[in-house]
């Protein structure tokens, strides 16, 4: 493929949830899309958004393994231009710590922080050449411990320190950094988690997809740093999780996982 003089986009998780709603906002800009996904949706994702007039590659990888990133990678280097980048691509999963296999928990740790590495490292060069900009979608979770998801807020912590320290590192060079902190969000997230009987199994008082996607590309466009994903009320609870002692943030996500009773 060709260099092209219209604006690149690489969306990972673009098949589906808020990846894809990012990815829809993106091509009614007028950018040409790379997304990346798991599962073979991906195609039909990308034939959703080429209605937007734009040109729209898919690719099918698994992100949490050198092989999957590296099929990315070269698709981006094969389109010659890269302008946004937006690390969406992750899972949570749902149970107590050593219920899960470590063989699960590794894959959480090469997906949502491996590829958040490798995608930045190898991409990072082309970013530079076209001054552009990277939307990091952590979580609210980033903001506190997770027991009953033990391994998946960490892995989002991860994802928000590394990104502040990038953008520091990249001051002065034209490429922007922004960390968007979703709250719970209305798509296939916590059912593909397995916690269909803990209270994020109800998607009815969960944020719309769209709305956080928005709020993450208009932050991403204004050169905010960190920017919360959701309602009024989760606003709020962003706001009081800096406020709460670890120990009560810890007690009330067990809660909400339906913490097992002792015998």
């Amino acid at each position: 493929m060709h260099a092209t003089d219209r604006q690149r986009a690489l969306i990972t998780g673009g098949s589906a949830g808020i990846g894809l709603e990012i990815a829809k906002l993106l091509a009614a800009d007028g950018y040409e899309l790379i997304i990346a996904g798991s599962s073979a949706r991906v195609e039909t994702a990308a034939l959703q958004l080429r209605d937007y007039g734009t040109e729209v590659i898919g690719v099918q990888s698994d992100l949490s393994t050198p092989e999957g990133v590296a099929d990315v990678v070269n698709a981006v280097k094969n389109a010659g231009r890269l302008d946004v980048m937006v690390l969406n691509a992750g899972i949570a999963l749902g149970g107590a710590f050593l219920e899960l296999t470590l063989e699960q928990h590794l894959q959480l740790v090469d997906l949502n922080i491996g590829s958040t590495v490798r995608l930045s490292y190898a991409l990072l060069p082309m970013l530079l050449d076209s001054r552009g900009k990277i939307l990091m979608v952590s979580s609210l979770s980033a903001y506190g411990p997770t027991p009953y998801e033990s391994v998946y807020g960490p892995s989002k912590a991860f994802m928000t320190s590394f990104g502040h320290g990038l953008r520091e590192e990249l001051r002065g060079t034209g490429v922007g950094v922004t960390i968007l902190h979703p709250g719970a969000t209305a798509t296939e997230f916590h059912d593909r988690a397995g916690m269909q009987a803990t209270r994020f199994g109800d998607n009815s008082w969960k944020n719309d997809p769209a709305l956080v996607a928005r709020q993450g590309v208009e932050a991403l466009m204004s050169g905010v740093s960190s920017a919360i994903g959701g309602d009024e009320r989760t606003q709020q609870a962003g706001a009081e999780k800096r406020l709460q002692s670890e120990e009560d943030k810890a007690r009330h996500h067990a809660d909400q996982m339906n913490r097992p009773e002792r015998q």
